[in-house]
């Protein structure tokens, strides 16, 4: 299976972002560790902090499936939505934390109705989880 991972704005910032929230392991080494836990699938792992490039990885993705942790992107960005919409790559929406405990502005996304499921909460495991889902279908 070939998996794209796309993660949002200041995502890059993990292992020293808020790590009460987002813990303090950065995304590099948790890629690695991923890697290993699904050899034999290709990962092909994009960050950006702009609205644009995540828009274009989604249009120009050749992956069974994306995971897309689009940050702060998810609560805003219709065209991110609209992206989502126009492939037929299925995409799982992934968090680290679980946005519906967190601020009310959080509990609202507009890419859940557009991607085939959302996991929330499991830390950087949801990335695993994730991934699970698209290989096993």
């Amino acid at each position: 299976m070939k998996i794209l991972i796309i993660n949002g704005p200041n995502l890059n910032m993990l292992g020293s972002r808020e790590p009460e929230i987002y813990g303090s392991r950065s995304f590099e080494s948790y890629l690695a560790e991923l890697r290993e836990l699904l050899e034999g699938d290709e990962i092909d792992y994009r960050q950006s902090n702009h609205e644009g490039d995540i828009i274009d990885w989604l249009q120009d993705a050749d992956a069974d499936g994306i995971i897309l942790n689009a940050g702060a992107y998810t609560h805003t960005s219709l065209a991110i939505a609209d992206a989502i919409a126009s492939i037929t790559i299925p995409v799982i929406e992934v968090h680290i934390s679980n946005t519906a405990a967190r601020e009310p502005i959080r509990h609202t996304s507009l890419i859940s109705p557009v991607c085939r499921g959302s996991i929330t909460g499991f830390g950087l495991k949801s990335y695993f989880l994730a991934a699970q889902a698209i290989i096993l279908g």
